[in-house]
């Protein structure tokens, strides 16, 4: 099976390449740094001939909110009307567990605008829903820092390893489309601001968490179970505290 992963040379991209290509299927790269660009369309029907499936990991080089909807929307459309003309029979695309309950933030507006061309778009589809990443801890903690300290909401998350991540769009890429959504979560909840506090102490990073349940996140206002997969929802097994452990 030729499965083509758009944002194929990032995080995610990258493991879920080698990961299917372990599996025996011929998994293909694509990206700008690959000759293909989804913003302009070129290199998308070259890459597309003869791929049963299309997998999109890539995500937008500008999180400002009208440039971060334009990447989505424009990229999302040329990749559906790329697919039809190729015969790509399933897309998979890659979003975030919360998406409809973050709109006040302009990244979140995105994400809910590409999902929704992908359900209107005639392709066959499965959305992956993954809770926060343990790779982007800190960048939830910059996001959130004014001088030295660091303002969360002491909410419930549930991160999960990017391994688990590539291993769940990868088992969902080669099974047959849902057309709806999947979602994927790491076998533990924590408080947000307990998780980041941790994740800067075992660092060494100075800067002080504060939790303050009126601080944004990305721009929106959490709720206690915003960041949190429903009960079906299938969880991973890397637990943080190992995954520290492997960071050296």
């Amino acid at each position: 099976m030729k499965v083509v992963v758009i944002g194929g040379t990032g995080l995610i991209g990258s493991k879920l390449v080698a990961r299917l290509g372990e599996h025996g299927h011929e998994a293909v790269a694509a990206a700008p740094n690959t000759g293909v660009d989804t913003l302009t369309g070129e290199g998308l029907a070259e890459v597309l001939e003869g791929a049963s499936v299309v997998v999109d990991v890539s995500n937008s080089p500008s999180f400002e909110d009208e440039a971060v909807l334009r990447f989505f929307r424009t990229s999302t459309a040329n990749l559906l009307k790329a697919e039809a003309n190729a015969g790509v029979t399933h897309h998979v695309a890659l979003s975030v567990v919360g998406t409809r309950l973050l709109q006040e933030s302009g990244y979140f507006r995105a994400k809910q605008a590409q999902e929704e061309l992908i359900t209107a778009g005639g392709i066959p589809y499965s959305i992956v829903h993954a809770t926060q990443f343990f790779e982007f801890l800190k960048g939830i903690a910059d996001a959130a820092t004014d001088g030295d300290t660091v303002r969360l909401a002491p909410v419930r998350i549930q991160p999960i390893h990017s391994d688990d991540v590539a291993a769940a769009v990868g088992r969902t890429a080669v099974g047959s489309p849902v057309n709806g959504i999947v979602e994927v979560a790491g076998p533990e909840a924590f408080r947000l601001d307990e998780l980041i506090r941790k994740g800067l102490a075992d660092k060494g990073d100075p800067r002080t968490v504060v939790a303050d349940p009126a601080a944004p996140y990305f721009g929106a206002r959490l709720q206690e179970a915003t960041l949190l997969p429903g009960p079906d929802a299938r969880l991973a097994e890397t637990r943080y505290t190992d995954w520290l452990a492997q960071q050296g």
